[in-house]
């Protein structure tokens, strides 16, 4: 009896099938192209919030020393005025011959004071209030800049 022997080809069990890549390059190449984009826009959108955030605090800075200035001048007026008022009722103090006349120059005094405190306090109110809407705007621009852009996106 003649042995045969029979030869298994194991190799192809083993093989990758041959595959064409190029698609895949393709697909890839795109993915990679659509990312770069989407980042650099990303990139450009934060500098433009950096940029107008910079912006923002420079404009506010200089209104706050502007509207600082003005607060504080305000105030320097008001304790001039108060002290002028102050030696001038002691000269006329001084000038008094009765004591009836120095209460009645007394009363004067106190209430000129009074009345002239209630107007040095109406005017420092109004400057406080402009200056903190001045120095508040720029920020609240912003803010609603930003809602904006949000509600946009």
């Amino acid at each position: 009896m003649a042995k045969t022997t029979t030869k298994t080809n194991t190799a192809d069990v083993f093989a990758f099938p041959a595959m064409d890549t190029a698609p895949f390059a393709d697909q890839f190449r795109t993915f990679a192209e659509q990312g770069m984009t989407k980042s650099k826009e990303a990139y450009d959108q934060m500098k433009a919030s950096i940029e107008d955030a910079q912006k923002t605090v420079e404009t506010t800075v200089e209104s706050a020393q502007d509207h600082s200035r003005k607060l504080s001048l305000t105030a320097i007026n008001i304790m001039r005025a108060n002290a002028e008022a102050g030696f001038s009722h002691l000269e006329k103090l001084l000038g008094v011959k009765s004591v009836s006349e120095a209460f009645e120059v007394q009363g004067a005094f106190v209430r000129k004071q009074a009345e002239q405190a209630v107007d040095q306090a109406k005017e420092l109110q109004n400057v406080s209030k402009d200056a903190f809407e001045a120095v508040s705007a720029p920020a609240k621009a912003a803010t609603e800049k930003a809602v904006a852009n949000v509600k946009a996106a």
